[in-house]
Formats: structure tokens, C-alpha cells, sequence
């Protein structure tokens, strides 16, 4: 953690019980006001089209500008938390998402909501967000996957409950005074913010470890340029040097390249996550219009997506616990595309028919799968990387992804623009999940494979490997802190 966090109250003896269990519920709390939020923007959809005489295309933008920010502001968020600590981040983020949705009951134009609840809000929620859930890594050790899996139903706790919320805001007022009185809401992140308190792990801050290396050099610079060194000066193109390596550094810190380009377990899911992405978000976009198109009354259409969330609240546990087990310890990679096929298979249901009662249907089978997908998410990427890469691996894991949920929406209103069928929301969705499931639970086996056969054949020259987790390094790992979990799909 950072200087700030590091002196703070918590120590690792806090990890797995104790103040950790308030920190899980502050988590809970913050994805119910973060992840959760974006669900009810279906709500106001027609409401906004009708406002600012905006197409599909048009009024999508600002729900994927929302969800992209919120995805894609990892490396910043990485940066800040570092330097500040996850508490101060996650209250940041409260008093951007609130400044955010109150800026935006002011808008005249759907331009203007791209920026503030677009990109104000976006900003916010990621921040809120994304510390939250690094925070947990440290909290938990052993309950690490139960943690995530309990965390992740505030998602659900939140689909469940701002789309009523929504709907009878609206009758009621208006969506103008509904966003003034949203801002007031998600400032509570700040509130969540304060319980987490700073935890010092036993092993030091391991942000730290950095600015040995940071220190030296800079103060070298300030000292080559205060004495007056000419361009031409050997020590100045030291410098140079040193500034480009340092560059380097940043990229390999708080956007984690090195373990993209290193690590297969991780470059896969990364790849398979982001091209998800594309089709994952359109149900919750498009559900609520889709069903008013079809002569759903908006009270029942607004329900939907609340019953996705109320079957979550129950599902996401018990596959965190299912998960957690030590059956699949290593295979939880495949239960997450098993999730993300069953998400895609599901989408042909609404094609089959609009009538709210088979909807309903549709409902319950996206929201199981849905389940799988959320309480694993984040589990399967800390599978894959160390947890003191992790907060850098997450930022590039979502900006990367955040790009696909960025312009995936647009795309498909743009085709409902010009066709009028709404059914290619399902087909596109549909396309995108089947293919990253299959890609990701097929490539996992094929390098589960690759590795076992290394294995044997090194076996069998009786030659034991002291390189079993690598791929490209020619040295030996000095001590393995991973648990085995990641045996196959670690190639550090």
C-alpha cells in the first residue's frame, strides 16, 4: 500500500476477521452504488430520446460512456491509489459521482450528459470501485473468494433495487429532479470510503519498494541540471536514458504490460474479457426499450432488470462458495466461460418471443448466469497474477476492456437505427459471448496441456524444472508465493 496507508490503524493481523468483515460490507455497499447504477439508465431511455430528439445511437452513448469510464479509469485509479491510499480513492470517487448526477439534472443537451454523467460519473464510480475492490485483496487471504463473491452481490443488490427506484422517481418528478436526487445517493461512497481503514501488511508497503529505485535517479537529474550540463555532456544523455527507462517503468507499473506480454494465463482472459465486452453490456441497455417497443407496460419492463439482480443477490454466493472449493481449485477459469456460453445461449430466448412471461424466463437464466460471471471476474484475474501486480494488471484488464463496452452499444443501436429490429441486439450479444467463452475455455485447455507435457518430458529426462510457472524467463523464481490455483496459466 502507500506511504499513507501504511500508517495506518489495521494491521495484517486484521486479515479474515475483525474490522475485515465491515470492509466486506462497505464493498457490498459500493458495488450496489457503482456497478449497480448504470442498470437503471434503461429506464430513462425513451424519457431521454423523447427530451433531446436523440436516436438509439445517439442516447446510447451516454450509459456506454458511463460504463466504459467506469471500467477504463483503472490506471489511473492504480496511480492514486498508490500515492493516497484506497480510502481516500473511494471517497474521491463518491464526490465526483455525486457532482456528476447533479450536473447532469442541469443538461440541455445529450451531448452535455456524455460529459457529466458520462464521464463525471463514470470517473467517480470507477474510482469508488476499483479501490474498493483492491482493498479487499488485502483484507483477505484465506476467504479471498468467498470475500469477492459477497462483494459482487452489492452488483446485485443494486440491479435489484435502482431500476424500482428509478421508475417510481420518475413518475413522481421527472428525471431531472430523479438525477439531482441520485447525486445525493451516491455520495454515500464516501461514507464506505471511511470504514476502510488503512491496513500495514506484515511484508512492508509493497508499493515502496519503488521509489528506492525512483529517488536516486531523480536526484542525480536535479544535480546534472543545476550544475549546467551542455546537451553534449555524457552525463545528460545518462539522463536521457534513464528518463526513457524510467518511462518504461511507469507503463510496466500501473499499466502492466510486462505481465501481458509474459504471462499466457493472463493475455488470454485479458483478450477473452474485453472481446466479451462488445456483447455483454447490450441486454442491460437495451432489455427495458426493447420490451416497451413491444407493448410491455414501462412498470413491468422496469421489473425485469430487478429480478436479474433479486435472483443475483441469492446465486452470486453460492457460486463464490461452489468456486471456492477445493475441486476446482485451477479450474475456475472454466467455470467462468461455462458462465459467459450459458449468457450467450440465453439471448435467443428473447428472440423467440417478446411477451413479458417468457422474458421473465429470460430473466432468471441470464441472471444464473450473470451470477457465475460476476463472482468471478476479479477471482479468476487474481488467479492469474500475483497480488501485488494485481492493481496494475486490473488497470489494463479495464481499460482494454472498457474500449469494447465504450462502443459496443453505439454499434448495435446504430444497426437498430437502421433496421428497426431489436433483435440484433440479442444476435450481436449472442455472437460475442459464444465466441469468447469457447475462445477462453479452449486456449486455457490447450496451455493447461502444453504445460503438462513440458512437465513430462523433463520428467522424463530427469531433469526436475525449476521453471514450472514460466514461459519466457531464463531465470529461476527465487520463492513462489502462488497458490496453486495458478499452476497452469502462470508464465512469469
Amino acid at each position: 500500500m502507500s506511504q499513507g496507508e501504511a500508517a495506518g490503524h489495521g494491521t495484517a493481523k486484521t486479515q479474515d476477521r475483525g474490522w475485515a468483515w465491515m470492509v466486506l460490507l462497505a464493498a457490498v455497499l459500493l458495488q450496489a452504488l457503482t456497478l449497480g447504477f448504470p442498470c437503471c439508465i434503461g429506464v430513462f431511455f425513451t424519457d431521454l430520446q423523447h427530451e433531446f430528439q436523440a436516436s438509439n445511437s445517439q442516447t446510447s452513448w451516454f450509459p456506454s460512456i458511463m460504463v466504459a469510464v467506469l471500467h477504463g479509469g483503472g490506471p489511473l485509479c492504480s496511480i492514486l491509489v498508490k500515492q493516497f491510499g484506497c480510502r481516500f480513492v473511494v471517497m474521491l470517487g463518491g464526490l465526483l459521482s455525486g457532482l456528476g448526477m447533479v450536473s447532469s439534472s442541469f443538461c440541455k443537451s445529450i451531448s452535455q450528459l456524455y460529459l457529466t454523467a458520462g464521464l463525471i460519473t463514470g470517473l467517480g464510480s470507477c474510482f469508488s470501485f476499483q479501490a474498493g475492490v483492491t482493498v479487499l485483496g488485502y483484507y483477505f487471504v484465506r476467504w479471498r473468494t468467498l470475500a469477492n463473491a459477497m462483494a459482487s452481490t452489492g452488483v446485485s443488490l443494486g440491479f435489484t433495487l435502482w431500476p424500482l427506484l428509478s421508475q417510481y422517481l420518475l413518475n413522481e418528478m421527472g428525471w431531472r429532479n430523479t438525477f439531482l436526487i441520485f447525486g445525493g445517493i451516491l455520495l454515500n461512497c464516501c461514507v464506505c470510503g471511511a470504514i476502510m481503514r488503512p491496513i500495514q501488511l506484515a511484508s512492508g508497503s509493497l508499493p515502496q519498494s519503488a521509489k528506492p529505485e525512483e529517488e536516486p535517479g531523480s536526484r542525480a537529474e536535479e544535480a546534472q541540471l543545476s550544475n549546467g550540463a551542455s546537451p553534449h555532456n555524457p552525463m545528460l544523455q545518462q539522463h536521457t536514458r534513464r528518463t526513457k527507462c524510467f518511462q518504461v517503468y511507469l507503463l510496466q507499473k500501473y499499466l502492466a504490460f510486462d505481465i501481458f506480454c509474459q504471462n499466457k494465463g493472463y493475455q488470454i482472459y485479458t483478450i477473452g474479457v474485453t472481446w466479451m465486452m462488445m456483447g455483454f453490456a447490450l441486454p442491460h441497455v437495451y432489455l427495458v426499450p426493447y420490451a416497451i417497443h413491444n407493448g410491455v407496460e414501462e412498470r413491468k419492463a422496469a421489473l425485469l432488470i430487478s429480478i436479474i439482480g433479486f435472483i443475483n443477490i441469492f446465486i452470486r454466493p453460492l457460486t463464490g462458495l461452489l468456486s471456492g472449493h477445493r475441486t476446482f481449485t485451477g479450474r475456475r477459469i472454466y467455470l467462468f466461460s461455462l458462465a459467459v456460453l450459458l449468457c450467450g445461449l440465453s439471448n435467443f430466448i428473447c428472440v423467440i418471443s417478446a411477451k413479458f412471461s417468457v422474458l421473465i424466463l429470460y430473466c432468471v437464466i441470464l441472471s444464473i448466469a450473470m451470477s457465475g460471471v460476476g463472482a468471478l471476474t476479479f477471482q479468476v484475474l487474481m488467479d492469474v497474477v500475483e497480488m501485488d501486480r494485481f492493481s496494475s494488471a486490473l488497470g489494463l484488464f479495464t481499460i482494454l476492456e472498457s474500449i469494447t463496452l465504450l462502443i459496443g452499444p453505439p454499434l448495435t443501436g446504430l444497426l437498430v437505427d437502421i433496421t428497426s429490429d431489436f433483435h440484433y441486439v440479442f444476435y450481436n450479444s449472442s455472437f460475442f459471448l459464444i465466441s469468447a467463452a469457447l475462445f477462453m475455455g479452449l486456449s486455457f485447455c490447450a496451455l493447461e496441456k502444453k504445460n503438462k507435457l513440458r512437465e513430462a518430458s523433463k520428467a522424463h529426462l530427469d531433469n526436475p524444472s525449476r521453471y514450472q510457472y514460466s514461459e519466457t524467463s531464463t531465470e529461476p523464481k527465487a520463492e513462489n508465493q502462488s497458490p496453486p490455483a495458478v499452476e497452469y496459466i502462470t508464465s512469469v
